[in-house]
């Protein structure tokens, strides 16, 4: 395999043996001293690491698909929305230039009342914070449930599984479900609660083929999902009704079919296999600590998984772009190419990256060069963010055709007829450039909060992820229960499928 060998302690790194024991000597200690999150300071290595160059997109004159699906295209293509949105020239928002210092300094706050003045401990946004949701180091516990023989890197396989699965499951839950933990009792919403009922769900067995092994996912496992077994591991009913649970089931049964890729997942079909694949990579560096380009990871991410996307979505030369959409503020200037009218997002890669890195970096001590190619995240509860502070405003017969299409959807059973807000399909028009600007946005914001802070251009700077973490994401959800009490959703609601959101 490389540089790291799958099952060959002789070969891993040496830090292996350092990071079980943190693990397994003392297994009452929850202190989260030894598995502190890295803050992904950009792409720019620590001083005892070397730089490794970082490649460049696909042109698209030249292969368009490619460059789509590129993690380039993400900021490339926002930032063309954003410069328009400056100007305000949107077509479906109006843009008021005069509170964006505000919306910063609402972003400020949060970070301040949180976490002042001890902002470097921050941790970057990932999934592992909502597995701890209570304050419960589930994950750490998690961890330590597992004997000492072990690995280091068989702990990583096992996380990156896990963390895959409940990213994948974790598209907008709907403001009426709630999950009650089996372990303590204690009930769960949204995004929190999707995490622990995923957890649960891969604790009891419920994605691994192997009865002996219950704590993995691997293809055979997926391949037994129904929405049944799956309804009735998150709980959901006609009275606890979990939104786009077809489309959940969807991804994890595709997923299984895109597990058989063995040079990504091996011939166990696992997405923890994938760690292996990355440390035996050509481009991966061996260093004082194994440098793996953001890159190759995207790769593995973009092309192992592109199966598990519905065909439907868009398709360049055949070939499905996933999360990215036609915006009829595109192309910038005529005459333009198919390519130039799509704007590509890829959230729940963005996401997943996100996530499988931090464990990756915790146990493995894994440095991934270029990092800050990664975007904010263009969701709900960031994208909410801007719109309950003023910053963006829906254009007047753009709400009221929303408003329409809300009135509509309330009349079908058990669908939400309070709090009325505009509501949109994922791939119309509103959206895609609600997405996109807040792509954008959320890199200027970054700009302004470190510069409130004090933090600017210092070695404490936050990170996007970190602002993400303790700020936007955090501050679009409370700002959103103030807004909106009864339902705590967005200011603009989005028709999910379960495999967008």
């Amino acid at each position: 395999m490389g540089l790291f060998k799958r099952k060959d302690s002789k070969n891993s790194i040496q830090t292996e043996k350092d990071e079980n024991d943190s693990f397994t000597a003392n297994s009452a200690r929850t202190s989260n001293t030894s598995l502190r999150s890295p803050g992904y300071k950009g792409s720019g290595p620590p001083a005892s690491i070397p730089e490794l160059p970082i490649a460049r997109p696909p042109d698209p004159a030249l292969d368009p698909a490619a460059y789509l699906r590129s993690i380039h295209a993400v900021r490339e293509r926002s930032s063309i929305l954003l410069d328009k949105a400056k100007k305000n020239q949107l077509n479906h928002f109006d843009v008021d230039m005069s509170k964006f210092e505000a919306t910063a300094s609402y972003i400020v706050s949060i970070i301040k009342r949180d976490h002042a003045p001890d902002y470097e401990n921050i941790p970057p946004h990932g999934r592992w914070q909502h597995f701890d949701v209570g304050g419960r180091p589930r994950i750490n516990q998690l961890l330590q449930s597992w004997p000492s023989r072990i690995d280091a890197q068989e702990r990583t396989r096992r996380l990156i599984d896990l963390f895959v699965v409940s990213v994948l499951l974790d598209a907008g839950a709907g403001n009426k479900w709630s999950y009650r933990s089996k372990e303590s009792g204690k009930v769960f919403s949204r995004s929190e609660g999707l995490a622990v009922a995923s957890l649960e769900m891969f604790k009891s067995g419920l994605f691994s083929s192997d009865p002996t092994e219950p704590c993995q996912v691997d293809g055979a496992g997926l391949k037994k999902m129904t929405v049944e077994v799956l309804a009735k591991g998150m709980q959901h009913s006609e009275q606890n009704p979990l939104a786009g649970i077809e489309g959940r089931t969807g991804l994890l049964v595709r997923l299984s079919d895109a597990l058989n890729n063995q040079d990504f997942f091996g011939v166990d079909a696992r997405p923890g296999n994938m760690l292996d694949y990355l440390l035996g990579h050509p481009s991966t560096m061996a260093s004082s600590v194994p440098i793996v380009p953001i890159t190759t990871l995207w790769s593995v991410l973009m092309d192992g998984f592109s199966p598990i996307w519905p065909p439907s979505r868009t398709q360049i030369d055949g070939v499905s772009i996933g999360d990215a959409w036609k915006c009829s503020n595109l192309p910038n200037s005529p005459p333009g190419q198919q390519w130039e009218s799509i704007v590509p997002f890829h959230k729940l890669t963005q996401w997943l990256c996100y996530s499988i890195m931090v464990p990756m970096s915790k146990l493995m001590l894994i440095h991934f060069a270029g990092s800050d190619l990664l975007t904010g995240l263009p969701e709900y509860r960031n994208g909410g963010l801007l719109i309950d502070l003023g910053l963006l405003s829906l254009k007047p017969e753009d709400m009221q055709r929303g408003i329409d299409a809300y009135k509509e959807n309330a009349q079908i059973k058990g669908q939400p007829s309070v709090e009325v807000a505009p509501l949109f399909c994922a791939d119309d028009d509103v959206i895609v450039e609600w997405r996109a600007v807040t792509v954008g946005f959320l890199d200027d914001l970054l700009e302004e909060v470190n510069s409130q802070l004090g933090l600017k251009g210092s070695e404490d700077q936050l990170s996007l992820a970190q602002m993400l973490e303790a700020g936007t994401w955090k501050g679009g959800r409370e700002i959103a229960e103030v807004s909106r009490p009864n339902t705590k959703e967005p200011p603009i609601m989005i028709r999910s499928d379960g495999t967008v959101f």
